[in-house]
């Protein structure tokens, strides 16, 4: 049996000022051929779970092209159009295949294209022709369209948030797939589409939580082979954006609409749950401070990288040195000006700059610093998170700026923080510092929940907050909820699509 294996992945928020080209994958990954399975074999990742499970089943996998990129603005046209060139030639170039396995986001947005993903599924489709199945793993924040479902086999999207289940979703697109070319398998999908926007929401806590117990629920039935909840990007201003559930059925389609529009309802009721009350960066400190222990983690929602953001925003870290704190470190800052300069200077000497907010003006102003250099680094390591676990990790140029009382660890690289690394790699143990601050939405959640004593998010005006009133909407499709007040039951607003023709 042949496999194509390939990605195209981003998450666009159009927000942003910082249009998305070719040199912006090719930090993270622009990749042919072999050199995918040589990145990705052992990876806890989507592409990495597919390729482990096609070995340990004897599949052939053929690798085609790779192009993933931090999430950040709309995607040139031109970048978009290449990376669908070259994944359309790959799939030429392999020849005959039994089934394709595609790693995509679900939100990609590029200049002239609303819905990447269900334009890019079309092409292939156009390739490979209807019979060859032609299964997807999505992330959860993906604002799943009808397009999508229509030319997919199978969308599989990961159920929880941090996404320590990439792999397990990998792996389970090579077994569904093997299962069609068999004819074991005889999918059908639904997808219902709700009129809601959510903020990033943990799944290890209420209501996402709860959400995820309902649809196991239905995965008991007998002919459910999977039932998703997929939050949507809200940081995204389409008329696609929204939640949805996706239901994938063995030959029923009257069960997959039954499960999905069940599972919406369940969503829907649940809507006013999903409106967090955060503090400011300056609250957050003080309620740190008036905790015993540590570390006490001080989350920065509102600028996180994995969301689309600069990363250099200067919110939290200027609260943190207003507050006089000690015994603190903070990481990471976007500022290859400042890590040049540092590099430049060396260790030990004391540096004068204006870091960070240089990218637009929604995150703070410039910080005014003299500090201490203390330690500086390639930025090069391994992850170690449950998520996306050996995943090889490239932050450029980096250094500790030690900061009145607080180390301040400043890259070369925008990227939120996944786990302990970044800080190891600068001589820090971060369970030995009273407070710690990260720019992270919850993806630092999978290593950090077990290390820190407490966990407090905080949240301020930024590309990334969980106040969806801050942004200028003009695209999404109205009335939605919490923009627009909907009272009533689901059912009224729910939209069903059933794709049973594959």
């Amino acid at each position: 049996m042949r496999i194509a294996i390939g990605q195209i992945s981003h998450e666009t928020n159009t927000f942003s000022t910082v249009r998305t080209t070719k040199a912006a994958f090719s930090v993270w990954e622009w990749a042919y051929g072999q050199e995918i399975v040589e990145n990705h074999r052992g990876v806890e990742d989507y592409l990495g779970g597919m390729i482990s499970k096609a070995e340990e089943m004897g599949v052939q996998v053929l690798p085609v092209f790779s192009a993933t990129a931090n999430p950040s603005g709309t995607i040139a046209a031109e970048t978009y159009e290449e990376m669908k060139h070259d994944l359309l030639t790959g799939l030429r170039e392999v020849g005959s295949v039994d089934a394709v396995c595609l790693a995509l986001h679900g939100a990609g947005v590029a200049e002239g294209v609303d819905d990447l993903e269900g334009d890019l599924l079309a092409a292939v489709r156009g390739e490979i022709g209807r019979s060859v199945p032609l299964v997807v793993t999505l992330d959860l924040h993906g604002n799943v369209t009808p397009k999508m479902v229509e030319h997919a086999s199978v969308l599989l999207g990961v159920n929880f948030y941090p996404h320590t289940d990439s792999a397990e979703r990998g792996r389970e697109a090579v077994e569904i797939a093997q299962r069609i070319v068999t004819g074991q398998l005889s999918p059908v999908m639904s997808l219902t589409r709700l009129p809601l926007m959510i903020p990033t929401s943990t799944t290890s806590l209420s209501p996402a939580r709860d959400i995820n117990l309902a649809c196991w629920e239905w995965e008991k039935h007998p002919g459910v082979v999977d039932c998703t909840f997929f939050h949507g990007f809200s940081h995204t201003d389409s008329p696609y954006v929204g939640v949805s559930v996706l239901v994938v059925t063995d030959g029923d389609a009257s069960l997959a609409k039954a499960a999905s529009e069940a599972v919406a309802r369940v969503v829907w009721d649940q809507r006013w749950k999903f409106t967090p009350d955060y503090p400011s960066p300056s609250e957050a400190i003080q309620r740190a401070l008036r905790m015993t222990g540590g570390p006490i983690v001080i989350n920065e929602t509102s600028d996180n990288p994995g969301g689309g953001t600069p990363g250099d925003g200067t919110n939290l870290l200027r609260a943190m040195l207003m507050a006089g704190l000690t015994d603190a470190c903070f990481g990471t800052i976007y500022d290859p000006e400042v890590a040049q300069a540092a590099h430049q200077i060396g260790v030990g000497r004391w540096l004068e700059a204006d870091l960070g907010g240089k990218t637009d003006k929604f995150h703070g102003a410039p910080l005014s610093i003299r500090a201490y250099v203390k330690t500086l680094s390639d930025g090069r390591f391994l992850q170690s998170s449950p998520m996306w676990r050996g995943r090889s990790v490239n932050m450029g140029k980096s250094a500790r700026l030690v900061v009145g009382g607080v180390d301040v660890v400043v890259c070369s690289v925008c990227s939120q923080v996944l786990d302990e690394q970044v800080f190891l790699l600068h001589g820090m143990d971060v369970t030995k510092y009273r407070i710690v601050g990260l720019k992270s939405s919850q993806h630092f959640r999978a290593a950090y929940e077990a290390i820190a004593q407490e966990i407090i998010t905080a949240d301020s005006p930024g590309l990334s907050t969980c106040n969806l009133s801050y942004f200028n909407y003009q695209r999404v499709t109205r009335p939605i909820f919490p923009l627009d007040q909907l009272d009533g039951p689901a059912d009224t607003r729910m939209h069903t699509f059933v794709n049973a023709s594959l």
